[in-house]
């Protein structure tokens, strides 16, 4: 029961995410692939929808009470919108997905949740390509794990 808590609370983790969680799971705990792989999806989808309503409520929460912070704010998600906006408006979904589903350093669940805030993704679609992304992540890193090479 340890092995299966920890490898959930390493998916869940904001930097090893699912990237660490399988491997840990297959080569730390001798866990059968398959269930490290539905464990580090479950962990790594765990704060996926609090942090998406956390995002929301923290940025209205600061924003009335601090002028500059506002301002800061404003202008980080125009200029961010308006470099990222003509590739990324089309393609929301499909751009969430991907950026989530490649399992590199500064991309997952959690990158996924701040980008879907930043860019306006409302909080069902967000959730869904997160998890879908998360899925895909996950199949890459089980395979790598097992040796199968993907080029």
């Amino acid at each position: 029961m340890n092995e299966i808590l920890t490898t959930i609370l390493v998916a869940a983790s904001p930097i090893f995410e699912i990237r660490g969680a399988i491997p840990l799971a297959i080569f730390g705990f001798n866990m059968p692939p398959f269930e490290a792989y539905v464990l580090g999806i479950i962990g790594n989808f765990l704060p996926v929808l609090p942090l998406l309503f956390f995002w929301n409520f923290l940025y209205e929460k600061l924003v009335h009470r601090l002028y500059q912070l506002n301002r800061f704010f404003n202008w980080l998600f125009e200029r961010t919108r308006a470099k990222h906006a003509d590739h990324f408006a089309l393609w929301q979904d499909v751009a969430l997905l991907v950026f989530v589903a490649i399992p590199l350093p500064m991309t997952g669940a959690w990158s996924g949740t701040v980008a879907a805030f930043v860019f306006g993704v409302p909080i069902k679609q967000a959730a869904l390509m997160i998890c879908l992304g998360n899925m895909i992540s996950g199949l890459i890193v089980l395979l790598l794990s097992k040796g199968v090479s993907l080029i």
